[in-house]
């Protein structure tokens, strides 16, 4: 298991740092036109993006940096990078090509045969961008309240739903959609499904934020899907299929959402001070008290991650520490906003991203109502504030 300061951790930082510099001006031509990204496919932090959660022998150069190999299979190391990408401009992380969440989800569904087939396609040299469809119209992200359907047609099945909210969907070539094949928790399903399918129709939802993610749109209309796109269905039982897969990929990746808005976090903060570097008095004292909370809570998310890795994973403390960065990245750019100004919104394009941006990720991978439950439930198990236990952070 990866630890925070060890040197392999802290030689990933340094690189995927450098990597990230001069990303917000590109940030801001992406948030202008989101297809903006094709211009910028060869930068290193693209490279970064595309391998990340590939098995490096699937990959011609993996990640190497001072001796040590990376394909972000450790939720620390996946989280320090997301992080320090999201520092230079989280819109530009999240519109690059690579598997993003599909990637976890088909790691910790797929049998061999499909892994192998998927990691070659996301190793091809063309960029694949891929998507995770999980919600929905009238259900948001409740995996168990599913209505996209998954219906036999001969020696196969027709899928016919609707997703909503879902990143890149329409300009991916591949991702995963979440289904039900039967009624119950445990005919819940994932399928890997190409988007040039006949019946799948994907278009980009206008966003104020985040806008290089292209949130879409999906329609399903009797999607012809064969056995062995349904992740796992020869390998693995109904009760360690679809909703298992949703439920692993979303604790996995919360604590890199977090990262997100860490980085996002950090970088509004250290604008603030670049730009009024004379704050005194009760003003520098809140830039200060920010920085502190934003820290603890960079700490805490490292704890969160680590545990993860280690196998140790805590619905409630996962859901407290994304909640708790979301919540941050919207006070970071209130008060950003307050120090730097009243006319600082319509004056600092950056600032104007950097508030725009916060604001979506509340709604990224559970809202605070949906992670404040998760808590909840810890507190009632009286796990959530049991740091002695010594099976959590």
């Amino acid at each position: 298991m990866a630890e925070p300061d060890t040197p392999r951790v802290a030689a990933l930082r340094g690189h995927v740092r450098q990597a990230a510099v001069g990303l917000r001006e590109i940030g801001l031509e992406i948030d202008r036109d989101p297809t903006a990204i094709d211009r910028w496919l060869d930068l290193p932090a693209v490279h970064i993006m595309s391998g990340c959660t590939i098995p490096p022998e699937y990959l011609e150069s993996p990640l190497r940096v001072d001796g040590h190999t990376y394909d972000m299979s450790s939720c620390l190391e996946h989280t320090v990078t997301i992080e320090e990408l999201s520092y230079g401009d989280a819109s530009f992380m999240l519109a690059c090509p690579g598997p993003i969440m599909s990637g976890v989800t088909v790691g910790a569904l797929g049998d061999d045969r499909q892994r192998d087939a998927y990691y070659r396609r996301m190793a091809a040299p063309e960029p694949v961008w891929t998507f995770f469809g999980l919600t929905e119209p009238g259900k948001g992200s409740a995996a168990t309240e599913l209505e996209t359907v998954l219906e036999p047609d001969g020696d196969g099945f027709r899928l016919t739903g609707e997703k909503r909210y879902v990143g890149n969907a329409a300009f991916a070539e591949l991702g995963v959609v979440f289904c039900r094949r039967a009624p119950g928790p445990l005919g819940i399903e994932a399928v890997l499904l190409d988007t040039d399918t006949p019946g799948f129709h994907a278009e980009v939802i206008p966003t104020v934020g985040m806008r290089g993610v292209r949130i879409s749109a999906i329609t399903l209309d009797h999607v012809r899907v064969e056995r062995e796109q349904i992740l796992g269905f020869e390998t693995r039982k109904p009760s360690r299929r679809g909703l298992i897969g949703a439920i692993q990929t979303l604790q996995r990746f919360r604590p890199v959402l977090t990262g997100t808005a860490v980085g996002l976090c950090r970088a509004v903060l250290d604008h603030v001070r670049a730009q009024r570097p004379a704050l005194h008095g009760v003003a520098r004292r809140r830039l200060a008290e920010a920085q502190d909370r934003v820290e603890a809570v960079r700490q805490h998310n490292y704890a969160v991650a680590s545990a993860v890795d280690a196998g140790r994973i805590r619905a409630d403390r996962i859901a407290g520490v994304k909640t708790r960065a979301a919540e941050l990245a919207e006070r970071c750019t209130l008060l950003a906003a307050e120090l730097l100004g009243p006319a600082a919104l319509l004056e600092d394009p950056l600032l104007d991203k950097w508030y725009r941006d916060a604001r979506a990720i509340e709604f990224m991978e559970g809202t605070g109502h949906i992670q404040r439950l998760a808590v909840f439930q810890g507190v009632l198990k009286g796990t959530f504030l049991d740091r002695a236990a010594g099976t959590g952070v």
